[in-house]
């Protein structure tokens, strides 16, 4: 499966990854989706675009990001080693800019005045009020009652970067919701805003550019890694919710003789509201646009989820991950919010990195299956830092002693 190859095949012009993906619109958005697919199709082939994005993740990201060598926590599990390509270190704590400095170029290049957007764990929000600041764009984000709560300094970070926050009071008051809203207002301002959707989910072109735009992570990775070691990680890992960071993870590994597994947020349990792990428990549905595997309630609508992460608490999960683990390249395990939050204090205790939530459940496979190859490596995408957590994390579990011992 070549890396090169693959990106050109999947999607196809309908912007589907086998059968699914797809753009399920109103009639109203068919041709702003149509518009956007043009600009997006144009801007990637021109040497101007590309060269001017390459500037602003060298001299305003802050890329290449490093991956570490995680020495005493992986000594504390035995002989294999745990590796972290350093997201948390890309400007604005996460991998989002990735996506919303591309998506904010392309919005000048369109001649819009507005990005909206929907977040969750705020992280998205943040980067694109950053791109917003730096393109001179006005700039709204949408976000769950719920998550406002949990994500205060998030939350104020958008607010300072000059973004409206609308906060979204609805149902379960967290991420569908906001989506939800955001595309209430996409629906009524499409013509001078562009809704960049915050992962790789949404109607086409969203989840192919988000994923052309975070590929970044995994050429970087995968190149860091061979330098630093001579050969490949056995394992390449990376949390999924909708999927942003693991797609541009592990796009760039498939034509590689190593093992990718997703992880997704299992919650508190295996039971439908306890958690959303999507690709373990659901069935194929559309929701927001585009068909994928979803958690439906006995009416067949997306089911109600929870996770400790902010960012993952999402029913449904991009269409390229569900078509590449119908071809059985990538596999989907689940953490729950007990390993994400020990491999929270863990990591934070042995190495001095306070991880992201959301990051922290596929630093808790890493070091579950640590514990089991006993020998070799693992290649974890550690997409945030923990920032925001800190609050909501030191109200609800202390500061961690519990978490600190290794059975």
């Amino acid at each position: 499966m070549d890396f090169k190859r693959y990106l050109k095949e999947y999607p196809n012009k309908e912007g589907r990854f086998g059968k699914f993906g797809g753009a399920y619109l109103p009639e109203e958005l068919v041709p702003a989706f149509a518009e956007i697919n043009e600009a997006y199709l144009t801007i990637c082939h021109s040497s101007q675009f590309i060269n001017e994005l390459r500037r602003i993740r060298r001299e305003f990201q802050g890329r290449p990001t490093p991956v570490y060598h995680c020495e005493r926590l992986s000594r504390k599990i035995g002989n294999c080693q745990i590796y972290l390509k350093r997201e948390d270190l890309n400007h604005s704590g996460a991998h989002k800019l990735n996506h919303c400095m591309g998506e904010g170029l392309l919005a000048k290049f369109m001649g819009k005045k507005r990005i909206i957007a929907e977040t969750g764990a705020g992280q998205h929000g943040v980067a694109l009020a950053t791109a917003a600041a730096f393109f001179g764009l006005d700039c709204t984000i949408y976000m769950g009652e719920v998550d406002i709560k949990k994500q205060a300094p998030n939350v104020a970070r958008m607010k300072v970067l000059g973004a409206k926050v609308v906060p979204v009071s609805r149902g379960a008051k967290t991420l569908k919701e906001a989506v939800d809203a955001a595309f209430e207002d996409y629906l009524a301002n499409y013509k001078e805003t562009i809704y960049c959707i915050g992962s790789a989910v949404g109607p086409h072109p969203f989840p192919m550019m988000v994923r052309d735009f975070q590929t970044v992570v995994g050429i970087e990775a995968r190149e860091q890694f061979k330098d630093m070691m001579g050969f490949l990680p056995d394992v390449v890992t990376a949390c999924v919710g909708g999927g942003s960071n693991a797609i541009g993870m592990f796009v760039p590994f498939l034509d590689d003789p190593v093992e990718i597994v997703g992880i997704e947020p299992l919650g508190l349990g295996k039971k439908l509201g306890d958690h959303a792990a999507s690709m373990s428990y659901g069935e194929e549905g559309v929701m927001h646009g585009f068909d994928s595997i979803m958690l439906k309630d006995a009416a067949g609508e997306p089911a109600p989820v929870y996770s400790v992460a902010s960012g993952l608490d999402y029913p449904s999960v991009g269409p390229e991950h569900a078509f590449l683990r119908e071809i059985g390249r990538v596999k989907y395990d689940t953490a729950t919010d007990e390993e994400a939050i020990g491999a929270f204090f863990k990591l934070s205790r042995y190495e001095g990195i306070i991880p992201a939530l959301e990051s922290s459940h596929a630093v808790a496979y890493a070091m579950r299956r640590a514990k089991e190859m006993d020998t070799g490596s693992i290649l974890v995408n550690l997409s945030g830092r923990g920032d925001k957590d800190l609050d909501y994390v030191i109200e609800k579990y202390g500061t961690g002693e519990k978490y600190l011992e290794f059975a």
